[in-house]
Parts: structure tokens; sequence; C-alpha cells
């Protein structure tokens, strides 16, 4: 079920990884953020949409990795946008990425998957501000919708999932650092933040997201082993590891 986290900004959850299908109102309709995550809950989001009475006029994913990629028939044959990065890297990765969805999830129409569009200069149909970076993943992008105190921050500032770095691309510790001093600037003008993953952070609690993040890539530039709450989920621990040991071949 959608929940409006603020004016003209719902979203809904899905049991899979606590991933967030954000549903932003537009001037001419409605941009779906990162739809997912099974074939139950893209119909379920669509059945949530039809409730709504607004047509979807566009799509937006916030970064190509294959649970952000994602899309429904129901949700018409609109243009689904996203960073020039992200839309190359998706197009490039596309059967790597129906394979991973046909192995992590049912129901998942695979023909639809990663087919974006980069997102044109005056920003099309997405209200708010581009925030483009290249912590976590390429052409890694958040929406500040500042007119509306609300920041949609892509796999960034998670309560669940603990800071992931690109393992195929260097400078991670940099790109990362850089892109939560990006989103630091950005959240000024937010009291709600949507991550990818995990629950909404509210007033206060936006700021402790960006304490927990920087303090657990700080350990990691330190060589040390954070003491992160968001360890104790065991399957947490390979992700960790790979930060790890990026961080301790890293020539920075």
């Amino acid at each position: 079920m959608l929940n409006e986290v603020a004016d003209g900004v719902w979203v809904r959850q899905s049991e899979w990884v606590w991933s967030n299908a954000v549903v932003v109102r537009g001037d001419d309709g409605l941009i779906l953020v990162d739809p997912g995550i099974d074939g139950s809950d893209l119909d379920e989001l669509a059945d949530d949409v039809d409730r709504l009475g607004i047509p979807v006029i566009a799509g937006f994913s916030t970064h190509p990795h294959w649970d952000h990629l994602l899309w429904h028939s129901r949700y018409g044959d609109v243009p689904r946008y996203a960073t020039a990065g992200c839309a190359q890297v998706a197009g490039e990765a596309r059967e790597r990425a129906q394979a991973m969805a046909a192995e992590s999830a049912s129901g998942i129409p695979l023909d639809l998957i990663g087919l974006l569009t980069p997102l044109p200069a005056d920003g099309g149909p997405i209200p708010g501000e581009l925030i483009e970076h290249e912590a976590h993943a390429t052409g890694h992008a958040a929406i500040l919708l500042a007119d509306r105190g609300v920041l949609i921050a892509g796999d960034m500032l998670s309560d669940v999932l603990i800071p992931l770095l690109d393992a195929r691309r260097h400078n991670q510790l940099t790109a990362y650092e850089t892109a939560l001093d990006q989103l630091d600037e950005a959240a000024r003008h937010a009291t709600v933040l949507i991550p990818g993953h995990g629950s909404i952070a509210n007033g206060p609690e936006v700021s402790s997201r960006f304490a927990a993040d920087r303090t657990y890539i700080n350990a990691l530039r330190e060589g040390q082993d954070p003491p992160d709450p968001r360890l104790a989920q065991d399957w947490l621990s390979g992700p960790h590891q790979s930060n790890l040991n990026q961080a301790r071949h890293s020539p920075e």
C-alpha cells in the first residue's frame, strides 16, 4: 500500500530487502522512481497508482542495479529516465540484470528491464533537482524535492544497509565521501529522506543517517573494522568484507 510521506510523494515498501518504490506527482502526472520488486509488488503498485486517478507520465531509475531497473506494462509505455551514465551501463548490462532478476525474484517482466533514456538537460518531467554522483554505482542520482522537503536518495543513507562500495571501480572511498557531501548539502532543504532500502527518515533522523554512513566510511579509511549495528545481519558480511578489501588496497 502506498504511504504518503509528503505532499504528492508516496512510498510503497517491498519485503525484498525493504525496497522502496516512490511515486512523485509532477506537473502533468506521476513519475515512478525505482518501482519493484517482484511481480506481485509491481502489480500491487499498479493497483495503488490506479486508485490515485493520476496518469503515469514517466519512470526514473536512480542507478543501474537490476532491482532499480524494473517496469510493468500497466504503468504504460512512457519514457523511463536515468542519468546518461546510468542509462549507458543499464543498456550494456541488460542481459545480466535480467538473469539476476530471474534468480532473485518471481513474476518480473524481464523484457522491460533496463530500457532507459538519458534524462534531458532541462530535467524533462522530473520535478526538483537531480544530484548525480559516482558512489555505489555509475551514474547514481538522488532527487531533491525542495518545495516538499523530500530527498529521494537511491541506494544511500539506509538504516538497514551499510554503504556498499562498487568493487569494480577504484577510488570508491573518495566517491562515497564526495557523494555524502553532495547529499548532505541537499538535505539542508529536506525533512524527509527516502532511501532505496529501509525505513524513511524524518526530521532529526536524517542527520543520523549521514552520521552513521560517515562513521562507517571513516573507519574503512582508517583501516578499522567499524562497529556498525547494521552488520548484525549475517548476509552483509560478504559485502562488508568486500568494502574492507577495497579500502585496504586503495591507493588513496
